[in-house]
């Protein structure tokens, strides 16, 4: 297969891989393995404060010698009231009463003490380490730090999760779109926290690339040749990969929730609110099947801000049922080797298939 196009071109890479930016997954060896690979790394960087992401930054340009790209949340923070504390007190409630019923001790902090991040804090920490490459979820950049990405020669990739947004995106002078599919694991990449377009991955990729003339990455379900040439033939340039890479040896991800992945069925993945209060696809468990029943779920980034430690806590007891692990629909083997590995015979066997299929 000819992996040459507009993507590999922009982003100076071999192959038109990117590497998801799973945030609490991605690691900058995973990153560098991707790199390694010739395809395009990401390092997630979330809502990071700036010195973190400077640290993170940093951290991973000792381990990859190629370009990497940098991702970050564009979220809107909610206005601070007294509606919004009473939620808080009672979500912070819910949420200590189940820990407290399954053995988990955690001290969940009060709403004074939490930390917002404002995305242009990030921002400045990408711009003063001279990243080249940024890509960016839940919205677009506000115009002023596009002009200033630009003005540095930097690539934004933004996410659509339909026409709509990926003629936003477009309009507002982005470089590469990455259409994210609905079958696609993590955080759903919509504009909106709540009203979130249920749209199929090639139906959407069909539509966008009919409405918009920008390069378009496509996520969402890609796990072996055949899914990657699917995606090519309707329109895709890049191709992002993220569930195929959590088993990993450069993943994060701990051994009892790599292990939890290998009994994973169709049934036990769905789309919850319950961690972070932004919809995001997972493998549902205790916390999950409570907390959206419960009426207590928090505004994004609040939720994600109480249920962090729970989270943390959660890992260090092994407990399963109080962690975030987040999956796509498709279901495979979930391999266990190098992320070089896995892109190297994603690679190979898209060249079999492909050569395969012309053959005949």
């Amino acid at each position: 297969m000819n992996w040459s196009t507009q993507v590999t071109q922009m982003l100076g890479v071999k192959y038109p891989i990117i590497q998801a930016p799973m945030f609490g997954v991605t690691t900058p060896e995973m990153v560098a393995a991707a790199a390694e690979a010739e395809a395009l790394g990401s390092l997630a960087l979330g809502d990071l404060s700036g010195a973190a992401c400077r640290a993170a930054i940093q951290r991973t340009k000792k381990l990859v010698k190629g370009p990497f790209a940098v991702n970050i949340f564009v979220n809107s923070i909610p206005e601070v009231s007294d509606a919004l504390r009473g939620q808080y007190a009672k979500a912070k409630s819910a949420v200590e009463k189940l820990a407290h019923q399954h053995d988990i001790a955690v001290d969940l902090p009060e709403f004074e003490d939490i930390k917002l991040t404002d995305y242009r804090e990030q921002v400045d920490a990408i711009l003063e380490n001279q990243c080249k490459i940024v890509s960016f979820t839940f919205g677009n950049l506000d115009p002023e730090s596009i002009s200033r990405l630009k003005a540095a020669g930097t690539i934004l990739i933004g996410t659509c999760t339909c026409t709509e947004e990926a003629l936003i995106l477009e309009h507002s002078g982005i470089d590469i779109i990455c259409v994210q599919g609905w079958e696609a694991g993590g955080h759903r990449g919509s504009f909106s926290a709540l009203d979130i377009p249920q749209i199929g991955g090639l139906s959407l990729l069909a539509q966008v690339r009919d409405r918009v003339k920008l390069p378009l990455v496509y996520a969402g379900g890609i796990y072996n040749a055949t899914t990657l040439l699917a995606a090519k033939q309707l329109g895709a340039e890049g191709f992002q990969i993220g569930s195929l890479l959590l088993r990993s040896t450069e993943s994060a991800l701990l051994d009892f929730e790599k292990q939890r992945l290998m009994q994973v069925k169709e049934s036990d993945v769905v789309l919850t609110r319950s961690f972070s209060g932004r919809y995001a696809r997972g493998i549902k468990n205790i916390f999950i099947e409570t907390m959206d029943t419960s009426g207590c779920i928090l505004p994004y980034p609040y939720q994600n801000k109480l249920t962090n430690l729970l989270r943390k806590a959660a890992k260090i007891d092994n407990n399963v049922d109080f962690v975030s692990i987040w999956t796509g629909q498709s279901i495979h083997s979930y391999r266990d080797c190098s992320t070089r590995e896995i892109i190297r015979d994603l690679v190979e066997k898209v060249d079999i298939f492909d050569n395969t299929y012309h053959e005949r």
